[in-house]
This record gives structure tokens, sequence and C-alpha cells, in this order.
């Protein structure tokens, strides 16, 4: 098999962010590889605070940035006084403002204060004849994560954030003016469609009103200085195509290159099409935690086992702008307050997450981190940084599994021109199984040409000499190799 080349040619000596770049195509092109960086939820849940996202980020800055991780991501629950509550869905108290938009908690966010803006101050508003008060509690605020989100430019990074699709009904009780329309919140909103697992919003019509909505947000977003736009409760369970359509157009409005990521999965391949033409990532399973292996009926927790399935349809709908998301990666330490159980040290062993990474790179999918990087240790540091791992995630032509025999799983990756070293293809192999395997076959039988290759182990970084086959590996269980050919 003749392998593909990205016909760019690349200095060996540059480090990877410049081969990130040179390897992009047009400029134009949002998320021309796949995003790297850290996302709050794994470690922190709904309660992320400003100190606790600063001090986050500045570990990705000094230890993570030079490997090409440069997006900080504040996930879902910004906007709670006290998220705590969330099990009791009528106690929460929410920030909103005066346009009925989710602003960030100044007493959690306290560089969201806008300079000489008014302070907290309770909603208040003339109710209509008859109509009842308000029963979901809020505040209305001036806040905007504008300061923190040129913090994080200031480092060289990028700024994210969690919404769930849709209005909230906090701001629907009240029947919120929509910003630089005519409509009210009670003209978007569809309080016959509410996420089935959050208590927060309504669904929005597809009618002018909801895009009216959708545009005062992302204006909203882009004049913070948000980088990526994390959307929940759209791309499965329910998969709501009109919303994600409304949310493209008013990105497209703004002139902003935000990246949109879709949220939960699994996405279903039968709209791989129009999410690709909508979006930047979608994820491709239900939620991923450090579970090996799992029910194969239960969609939740998703287990690095199930994941290998999934990795593989999706693999062929991979490319510049599109990158099918297999989650956020749970290691080193999970906690204070992880977004699925008790605070931890990840569940998987060394082995264990080695294959993780393995299948994410060679899957090319996004890296977003979700350990505590406060704590962040040796081993977890070095996983993160292998510089021709990350090299296949972020510059592979093309990807896909290669062979699925029993316990022994194979994928290769075509490599572009300028690899470091001049590597042309990558050959990674898995043992899913629970007893040791020896393997011993022709790089043929991958689908490789049948040629004698110079070949490295990638994270050993060692060479191997020249081989024609693969003679005698064992593999004990969970566990995978990593080789880099060249002829």
């Amino acid at each position: 098999m003749k392998l593909c080349r990205a016909g760019l040619l690349l200095m060996l000596f540059l480090p990877l962010q410049t081969l990130q770049s040179q390897a992009q195509p047009a400029a134009a092109v949002v998320a021309a590889t796949p995003p790297m960086g850290w996302n709050s939820w794994d470690s922190y849940g709904l309660t992320i605070t400003e100190d606790q996202f600063r001090a986050n980020v500045k570990v990705l800055h000094n230890a993570l940035m030079a490997s090409g991780y440069n997006y900080a991501v504040i996930d879902e629950g910004w906007f709670f006084f006290n998220p705590e509550a969330r099990p009791k869905p009528d106690t929460l108290i929410y920030a909103i403002d005066a346009n009925g938009r989710y602003v960030p908690v100044p007493a959690r966010f306290p560089s969201a204060t806008v300079p000489g803006a008014p302070g907290q101050a309770s909603l208040t508003w003339v109710q209509p004849p008859g109509a009842a008060a308000p029963k979901l509690n809020a505040t209305q605020e001036s806040t905007s994560f504008k300061p923190l989100a040129d913090w994080v430019h200031a480092q060289g990074l990028k700024f994210g954030i969690h919404i769930v699709r849709g209005i909230p009904r906090a701001s629907v009780e009240r029947n919120l003016p929509i910003a630089a329309s005519a409509f009210h919140a009670a003209d978007a909103a569809d309080t016959a469609d509410a996420c089935p697992w959050d208590p927060t919003n309504w669904g929005v019509k597809n009618n002018a009103a909801g895009q009216a909505w959708y545009d005062s947000l992302l204006s909203q977003y882009a004049a913070w200085g948000v980088d990526l736009l994390k959307v929940d409760c759209i791309a499965a369970h329910p998969y709501k195509a009109d919303e994600i359509q409304m949310i493209r157009r008013a990105i497209d409005k703004t002139g902003r290159p935000i990246v949109l990521s879709l949220s939960p999965g699994p996405t279903s391949l039968d709209n791989a099409a129009e999410v690709g033409h909508l979006a930047q990532m979608w994820r491709i399973s239900d939620d991923f935690w450090d579970v090996w292996a799992s029910d194969p009926k239960k969609h939740f927790p998703q287990s690095l086992t199930g994941q290998f399935a999934n990795a593989a349809a999706w693999a062929p709908f991979a490319k510049p702008g599109n990158w099918p998301d297999c989650d956020m990666l749970p290691l080193g330490q999970i906690g204070p307050v992880p977004g699925y159980g008790a605070p931890r040290q990840t569940r998987f062993t060394a082995d264990e997450q080695q294959t993780l990474i393995t299948l994410w790179a060679m899957a090319r999918s996004p890296l977003i981190l979700g350990a505590n990087l406060t704590q962040l240790d040796d081993p977890t540091y070095k996983l993160l940084t292998n510089r021709d791992v990350i090299a296949i995630d972020q510059t592979a032509t093309r990807s896909g599994e290669a062979l699925h025999s029993g316990n022994i799983i194979a994928w290769t990756a075509d490599l572009p021109a300028g690899f470091p070293d001049g590597y042309t293809s990558a050959l990674a192999l898995f043992n899913v199984g629970e007893s040791l395997v020896t393997i011993s076959a022709s790089f043929e039988v991958y689908g490789l040409d049948d040629d004698t290759y110079h070949v490295q182990d990638a994270w050993a970084g060692k060479s191997l000499g020249k081989l024609k086959s693969i003679d005698n590996l064992s593999l004990e269980p969970h566990t995978s190799t990593l080789l880099l050919l060249k002829k």
C-alpha cells in the first residue's frame, strides 16, 4: 500500500508547535489539527473557581504548552452560585444578565466583575396580571469572562467554556428581552423540549426568535474572547440538528474562529456528514472515564475497551477542521470534586494509560486533559509529552484500524513528509485481552508494503533496527506498542 504524503517540507529541528503550524491547511480552517488542552470537568465537576482555574492554567502554560496543549476550558456550572445544590434543582441560584443570558458568578470568578458596573442585584420586574412569580432563584449580574479570557490569552493559550443547549428556564419565567432584537425569551423557548438530564434550560424553537437567542449568546461569547464552545445535550440524547445549525450560523456571524464542540455521545454515524459540516469536534461515545471494561450494553460510563470500536468506525471522518472526539483523558489525579466518582488517582494502570494515549493519538482524537494539573506527576507528564506520539495525533494524514483478530488490534497511520526523523508510517499493536500474546507477522498483514523498514519504538525512543516483519513480539494484557517505520 502506498502511503499518503502531506507534501509539507518541515525542518526536523523545529519544535512540535512549529510542526503543527506548518502542517495546517489554509488559515481559514478552524481546528486544522485536533484541539489539545485541559478541561475542568473531570477534576472539578460543577465547582471550579477562578483560583483553581488559574492554578491549572499556570501548569498548562509552564509544563504542557510547549507540547501543543493550548486550550483551557471551564466546563459546566460556572453560572451557579451553589453548584453543590444540583441534586435539588429548585434550590439552585443562577447568575443571569438583563437579557437572560448566564454570566459568571462573581463570588466564584472575582475578575468577572466589570469595573463600574452594578454589583449583585435581585432581579425585579412587573409581573403581568395573574402571572405567577418566578420559581427559579436568580440574580442579575453585569459580569463577564473577558478579563479571565484576556489573562488566558496573555499566557499564549486559548479560552473555552461549556454550555447546555437552550435558553435558561429562569429567563423564560421572567420573559426577559433577547439582546439586539424585538423578541423575548418566551418567543424563543420550546417548553416541550428539555434536556433529559439537565434542569436549567428549555429547548429553543427553530424560528427567528430562536436564532436571535443564539445570536445574542455568541455575540456575548465572542466579546468575552471565547475560542472554544462546548455545547452539551445536542450531539445525542437527543440529537438536535436545528439547534446545531442555529449555533453554527450565530458563530459565523461573529467572525471569530470559535471551535464548536458537540456533546455528549455517541453521535450517530448517520449524522457524520451534518456534524462535519457544522462543528469541529463531536463526541463519539458517552462520557469516557477511567474504566478498562464495562457492561457492553451500558452506554455510561464508556470504557477503554469499548472505545476501540467507536474510534475505528469514526476514523474515516477525521480531517482538518473535523475531529471525532474520544472524550477527555481521565489521567493523573482526578479531584477534588470529580464529575464522576470519588476523588482518586486514575484507576488506569500505567500500561492502560499508555494504551489509552496510543489509541487517541492513532485515532487523531482531540487530546483534552481532565487531570488536576496542580498535582501533575512526572509519569503523567512524560506520558502526555512524548514528541512522536503527539506528532502522530496532530499531523497524521490518514489512520485507521488495520486488523482485529481476537484480542489483538492493530492500527496504522500515514505520516507527513517532514515527520520527525523521516518516519512515514506508524503501526500500533494492542492486546486488549487478559493473557499474554506473542505476535509474529509480516508488515503486509497490516496493509503496509512488503519491504524492510527502519523501526523505532515511539514510547521507548529506541531504534529496533531494520525489520522485515514483526517477530516474537510479546504483549502483556492491556498493553500496546507503537512503532514508527521508514524504508
